[in-house]
């Protein structure tokens, strides 16, 4: 009976230490805070973070990040630009170099603007080491445009699931 019950805190120890090395090194849970990146997350949402794709791979442009906003605060935001990218807002349209991109995430804040335009308009060149990240709701989110392009370092990881609520359980956040 003692050593049934000795494998089976070994085993618990295992896992707990397993748990933890994977929630250190690869991944993290996160909560939405605000509604700076609505219609695409809510506020209350739980995401889980990649912490290891940025480390051997690039980032693109339209990720979805977590990043340390301050030393008590990590923000979740969409990236615009990447270093060297000179960004243009002009008629709440995005230039990335010259050239028009189309946003489709903002579909139905356009759609359902009454306000006009959803995007003031803006020109910055992003330096090197540095990613230009603005929220979804453009109206709402203090991002990059009020502080400036964040340092790559300051990233926590790509968003890659929203597992709650479970009724919008997604993999995806074009």
């Amino acid at each position: 009976m003692i050593k049934e019950g000795l494998e089976w805190l070994k085993a618990i120890l295992i896992g707990v230490f397993v748990f933890i090395i994977i929630q250190w090194f690869f991944f993290t849970n996160y909560e939405v805070e605000g509604v700076s990146m609505k219609p695409t997350l809510q506020d209350g949402d739980k995401l889980v973070v990649d912490k290891i794709s940025y480390r051997f791979g690039e980032i693109n442009r339209f990720d979805v990040i977590v990043f340390h906003a301050n030393e008590n605060e990590d923000y979740v935001k969409r990236v615009i630009g990447i270093p060297g990218d000179e960004i243009e807002y002009k008629n709440d349209q995005l230039f990335i170099n010259g050239e028009y991109i189309d946003e489709p995430f903002l579909t139905s804040f356009r759609n359902s603007s009454m306000f006009g335009s959803l995007t003031n308009n803006f020109k910055v060149t992003v330096p090197e080491g540095h990613v230009f990240v603005m929220g979804d709701n453009r109206r709402e989110s203090y991002d990059s445009r009020h502080f400036g392009p964040i340092e790559i370092e300051k990233i926590v990881g790509k968003v890659n699931i929203r597992y709650w609520p479970f009724d919008e359980f997604s993999l995806s956040f074009d």
